[in-house]
């Protein structure tokens, strides 16, 4: 079958190799000590996201032996599935698969692996695991989002701030984008952004004063020198979501900020804690379908690439160019 290797760790130019490999045979997935029941999957698309970005460097904390397939998350149609999984033979499903999606067969955990909404292309499947899961973890679980708040999106045009955009639209916040160009704020518009405010040395004061006082929550995959910032503009019991590092950089917290103002530092990590916790992966499919339903949730598409160009995708991402979700088309 066709596939996309990581051969080295040299980064998207040249890490990369399309392959032929044996199909996958194995009736059970492994991750680390564990055995998961495993759902096999011909794949129809699969996202392309920092992940695997970071694989491509040696950069992620999943660092398998070379070479290896990447690939986390895929949508296509189930070929076999066990009696425990969601979905069966023929069914229409999106799943995150952990590695091994950049390929045209791809196992998946029984238990992260739902239907596809009817209303969602393949295309539009590829962008949802990975990104609308921790964007529902995170600002409903674990930053307590409530109607009526003020949440701010840090990288508000990307794959993961346009989902946090929207959900935090449907869960009652108002919603503030905070990104770097014009063609990312019609992006963020486009996501639910009730106001969007362009990067400039004096992002902060536009931010307050749109805050109305001080922001409730703050979801942040920038990290980077912004994060200090990010505290300043918090009300009193406000929250700030550490998502990711996409600036590079990790930032230090100076905690007597959070005692003086009585606010949160929340670390979000989905991938990790769904592991242990399968339950919540299937309660927070749910969630995402009667939002699919209502019209609140459709993950916005920045681009769709032949998975033989898996490299652009990726050096898209590493300039932090992306408008919206990168997807890799596996099948027409």
């Amino acid at each position: 079958m066709r596939a996309i290797e990581i051969m080295q760790e040299t980064g998207p130019e040249s890490a990369l190799r399309a392959v032929e490999i044996e199909p996958p045979t194995v009736l059970r997935a492994t991750d680390g000590s564990e055995s998961e029941e495993a759902v096999l999957i011909e794949v129809a698309a699969t996202g392309a996201s920092f992940p695997e970005l970071l694989q491509t460097r040696g950069l992620y904390q999943l660092r398998p032996q070379l070479p290896f397939v990447p690939g986390c998350e895929v949508s296509g149609i189930v070929v076999s599935a066990p009696e425990s999984a969601f979905v069966r033979a023929g069914d229409r499903a999106v799943a995150f698969c952990k590695l091994g999606g950049w390929a045209e067969l791809a196992l998946a955990p029984a238990a992260l692996t739902f239907p596809l909404h009817e209303r969602l292309s393949f295309t539009e499947g590829a962008a949802l695991m990975l990104n609308y899961h921790t964007a529902h973890f995170a600002l409903a679980h674990r930053g307590r989002l409530k109607a009526g708040e003020r949440l701010l999106v840090q990288g508000a045009a990307g794959g993961l701030g346009t989902a946090a955009l929207q959900v935090g639209r449907a869960l009652g916040a108002h919603t503030i984008a905070l990104v770097s160009s014009e063609a990312k704020m019609e992006v963020a518009q486009r996501a639910g952004a009730h106001d969007v405010v362009l990067l400039s040395d004096a992002w902060r004061q536009d931010v307050q004063r749109l805050a109305q006082g001080g922001l409730d929550v703050v979801f942040d995959p920038v990290g980077g020198d912004r994060f200090t910032d990010n505290l300043r503009c918090l009300r009193e019991d406000g929250r700030a979501l550490v998502v990711g590092f996409t600036a590079g950089s990790i930032p230090e917290v100076k905690v007597n900020r959070l005692l003086l103002n009585n606010i949160e530092v929340v670390g979000v990590g989905w991938g990790a804690y769904i592991a242990r916790r399968q339950a919540l992966a299937r309660q927070t499919a749910t969630a995402l379908d009667e939002l699919i339903d209502a019209g609140d949730v459709k993950p916005l598409i920045g681009g769709e690439f032949p998975l033989e160009q898996a490299s652009t995708a990726l050096a898209i991402l590493e300039r932090r160019e992306a408008l919206g979700k990168l997807v890799l088309r596996v099948r027409a």
